[in-house]
């Protein structure tokens, strides 16, 4: 099995974190029940929370408080829809206030998304080196980006602690490891669906999928690893699917996340998808899913 040097943001990340946009909601009115969450998420024995979607620090803060160990980051921050001083500050605060706990997830989305989207290489370099310079720099060591193609994981690996790119699979983590090389994070997104039934399973998987198969960067990567237009019609191919997606019993699962370990990734960011929306369905499926990934084992 695969074995890198371990890091400080290694060893604060664990093998597994929980990938949430739940836990990043904006209403009020949810806001303890979000913070009750990462409580028992920390308690359960995850590493991280990731905080899905166009993430910012301020997310992180209305987590912080509640917990007290588990690493909190975003995944990720949209460099187009917030400056990069602004973050450096605001960072800082969050790092002042509970240190070492907070990881800066970096990330260029994507033309169809982002507004004023251009050069994405370029600006992201121009991002970081406002992070340098900021009155309060974010180290390299405390940010993570969101890389996927080879020109992006070389800024991930020269320019930040590692890669965290999302919709991969443990093929892509072979070929990413042999880009970053053997000391930079690399923490992809995992998504799972906790269901043996291939048909209920499938279905969920091309519901969540629609968008990213709209998405070129994400194509064009999936083209990297293999494969074609074919896999991208109709919701996308089982083989595509199922690639994609891990799911089946706990046995099949724990496999299928023991590849992405031995391929050579540091930390799983797992994101589960489910039938029923909203945060109570998750709970118990994160309880489940600390038994069958063994966190809990090791946090007692």
């Amino acid at each position: 099995m695969y074995s890198a040097p371990r890091t400080t943001s290694q060893q604060s990340l664990g093998r597994f974190g929980i990938f949430s946009h739940e836990l990043r909601s904006e209403d009020p009115a949810l806001q303890e029940q979000r913070r009750r969450a990462a409580a028992e998420l920390e308690e359960l024995g995850f590493g991280a929370i990731w905080l899905g979607g166009n993430s910012s620090v301020h997310h992180a803060v209305a987590l912080a408080g509640s917990t007290e160990r588990i690493a909190l980051a975003t995944g990720i921050l949209n460099i187009w829809n917030e400056d990069a001083a602004t973050v450096a500050r605001q960072r800082a605060e969050l790092e002042e206030a509970h240190p070492g706990r907070f990881l800066l997830g970096l990330g260029a989305s994507h033309a169809q998304l982002a507004q004023h989207y251009h050069r994405p290489y370029s600006t992201m370099v121009g991002y970081l080196d406002v992070l340098d310079h900021a009155a309060t720099p974010v180290p390299a060591a405390r940010r993570i980006l969101a890389a996927l193609g080879p020109k992006m994981l070389r800024l991930a690996r020269d320019r930040a602690a590692g890669a965290h790119p999302a919709m991969v699979t443990p093929d892509y983590v072979k070929q990413a490891r042999e880009v970053l090389g053997d000391g930079p994070l690399l923490a992809p997104v995992v998504t799972a669906a906790l269901d043996s039934d291939p048909v209920r399973a499938r279905a969920l998987a091309r519901d969540f999928l629609g968008l990213y198969l709209r998405l070129p960067n994400y194509t064009a990567n999936f083209e990297r690893l293999g494969f074609t237009d074919e896999d991208f019609t109709g919701g996308g191919s089982d083989r595509l699917i199922d690639t994609l997606v891990v799911w089946g019993t706990d046995d099949a699962i724990s496999d299928r996340l023991t590849e992405f370990h031995t391929a050579g990734a540091d930390h799983l960011a797992l994101q589960l998808i489910t039938a029923e929306g909203g945060e109570t369905p998750l709970l118990t499926q994160w309880r489940r899913l600390a038994d069958l990934t063994g966190v809990t084992a090791k946090s007692a």
